[in-house]
């Protein structure tokens, strides 16, 4: 079997190998393998790659510039070593060895190899560097090699681009020489992620044309526990891969420190070269995504589902904060959960006292309900306002205004069931409106209502009066209503007053009154503006005359007995109606004929 046959096996046992201990194996293939055909999410991962395939490698060291003769040792099991050289040019395509040759298209007919400078013109060290553009999560790093395998080198890994440099694994004969690490350390769940060395690249032949291959799973006891892992979760996770060749292989029976004394023909063998180099892996989507893509800015990034999104699908989606965001398992999806507003709210947070509290199942908080509504899913109405039931809760106007009376209620703020407003003492109605029964409007905005005093008619007239009902004590009064020239002239006062307020004194009623009008005076109690109207209890018992909170009135009257309380008297012989404003023309023609002498003749 040829060396290139050899080799491309080696790679083909070791991707099987490493789908065997692959965490993220692929799954059945679906219309979108994110979801089971039913709609649920499941875990996904993109397909297993070459990351490395078709990238560009920074070397620190390319042979060809100026023009090199290279001389490669052919050593063949214990028959002498012979000698083949050739001519490294970077000017001739086919004598050049430049670094893309390390992860272009290789077949076992056309193995192209990367080579460095001749140890006589450059140091030992040689550096590839691989930037994969994104994170990935890697399960083998191999390196085919086209010259003897170095006898010393060192993987290493970065998480941030470049900035920084983890170890990932180290090969030498002399692990405490050259690291500074023992040789085949056991690998515990203590230093799952630790970079051992071993010397095992050594005992591998051909020594020219050898395969190095490093799993990262390998020997790692989580490894079958992959998902509940974060250690080594976090220790397959690259985004860059350096390789630095630190010593070369010596032909056998030759010491390094007798390198430079050997004959002329064995000179200018000491160089690296390498065919391929391979990082096998998945681009990092922690379970969100079935495949990688590239955005607007042409950076490779993930294909997010379960409404989770960034370059790696490592957060959740605006919204959808009800639970933490948690990387998918072969159990459960994880996926990111919207908040639940009620369709009240557009942004929302998640808290993990109430994630707790809830059994594991809601933490999400909606921020700055609208609607009018309130609360940590915007399922009730705020202060002010109350459901209508007749529309559901996630309705725009779900939240109806209270409306509270700003004097007959107590405050603005409703029962959110019946949107009933709480009410001032004698004040009813669902937003207070109004003064329930037994209660008459006052003119206090602190007791906007007051109880009508209980009167029981009762004579009062003298002693020697039978008393006597309603009817019959009020029976000279009643008739006709309507205003005319007689009556106005046996009047000693004619005025339109607005009724504000009452409180009783004894057997009065004393109503404080605003006189909007005088048609007619005869004293000086008749004047606009605030002034009293008294009216005996009995009188008022029997509505003679009726009076109403906050109505208008024409009030013509007498004004004896007003010299004991000041004001104006009204009895059961005054004549109080309501007022229409079509009498005002008619009270300034009898002024006209008052000052003509017409009640002198009436």
């Amino acid at each position: 079997m040829s060396r290139a046959c050899t080799w491309l096996l080696k790679i083909c046992l070791l991707a099987e190998v490493a789908n065997a201990l692959n965490p993220f194996a692929a799954q059945q293939t679906l219309p979108d393998p994110c979801y089971e055909e039913g709609g649920a999410a499941r875990r996904c991962v993109p397909e297993f790659i070459n990351a490395a395939f078709g990238k560009e490698v920074q070397v620190s060291s390319t042979c060809g510039r100026p023009p090199t003769r290279f001389c490669s040792i052919q050593e063949r099991d214990e028959r002498p070593a012979t000698r083949l050289c050739q001519v490294c040019d970077a000017s001739e395509p086919r004598r050049a060895h430049p670094a893309s040759y390390l992860t272009d298209l290789n077949s076992a007919h056309n193995l192209t190899c990367w080579q460095s400078e001749n140890f006589n013109h450059s140091p030992h060290n040689v550096t590839l560097t691989l930037s994969l553009g994104k994170k990935f999560e890697i399960t083998y790093v191999s390196l085919q090699f086209c010259s003897p395998r170095p006898e010393s080198l060192a993987v290493y890994k970065s998480m941030d681009y470049g900035k920084t440099w983890t170890p990932y694994q180290f090969y030498s004969s002399q692990c405490r020489k050259m690291f500074s690490r023992p040789n085949k350390a056991a690998i515990t769940k203590q230093n799952e992620q630790e970079a051992l060395c071993t010397d095992g690249h050594t005992d591998l032949y051909p020594l020219s044309g050898g395969l190095i291959a490093f799993s990262t799973l390998d020997g790692r006891p989580s490894g079958k526990d992959f998902d509940n892992s974060p250690v080594l979760q976090d220790w397959v996770t690259v985004t860059d891969i350096r390789v630095v060749f630190s010593r070369p292989h010596f032909p056998r029976n030759q010491a390094p420190s007798e390198a430079g004394k050997e004959e002329e023909s064995l000179t200018g063998t000491y160089y690296y070269a390498v065919g391929e180099f391979q990082v096998g892996g998945r681009c990092k989507c922690n379970g969100h995504a079935s495949r990688c893509v590239r955005d607007k800015d042409g950076k490779l990034v993930c294909d997010c589902k379960h409404n989770t999104e960034g370059p790696d699908c490592d957060r959740c989606k605006p919204f959808h904060y009800d639970r933490p965001w948690q990387r998918a398992s072969t159990r459960e999806a994880n996926e990111c959960l919207a908040c639940n507003c009620n369709l009240h709210a557009r942004r929302c947070r998640f808290n993990m006292e109430l994630f707790k509290l809830s059994g594991r199942r809601s933490g999400g908080v909606c921020l700055n309900c609208r609607h009018n509504t309130a609360g940590r899913h915007c399922h009730y109405c705020k202060e002010g306002f109350y459901r209508d039931l007749s529309k559901p809760i996630t309705h725009r106007r779900a939240c109806r205004a209270c409306d509270c009376h700003p004097v007959g209620a107590a405050g603005k703020t409703c029962n959110q069931t019946t949107g009933q407003c709480p009410c001032k003492d004698g004040v009813t109605g669902i937003t207070c409106n109004r003064c329930a029964k037994g209660y008459q409007q006052s003119r206090s905005p602190v007791a906007p209502c007051i109880k009508i005093p209980t009167v029981h008619p009762t004579s009062i007239v003298s002693s020697t009066e039978e008393p006597a009902d309603c009817d019959s004590y009020c029976k000279p009064t009643k008739g006709n209503l309507k205003i005319n020239m007689k009556k106005y002239c046996k009047k000693d006062y004619a005025v339109q007053v607005n009724v504000l307020d009452m409180e009783t004194i004894g057997d009065w009623a004393k109503f404080s009154v605003n006189v909007v009008s005088v048609y007619k005076s005869r004293g000086e109690q008749a004047r606009r503006g605030d002034r009293f109207l008294w009216i005996h209890m009995k009188d008022l018992a029997c509505k003679c005359p009726k009076i109403q909170m906050s109505k208008r009135y024409l009030v013509m009257g007498s004004l004896e007995g007003t010299a004991e309380r000041p004001g104006l008297l009204a009895d059961k012989s005054s004549l109080v109606i309501q007022w229409r404003d079509v009498w005002s023309r008619r009270l300034r023609k009898f002024q006209r004929k008052e000052k003509k002498g017409k009640c002198d003749k009436a």
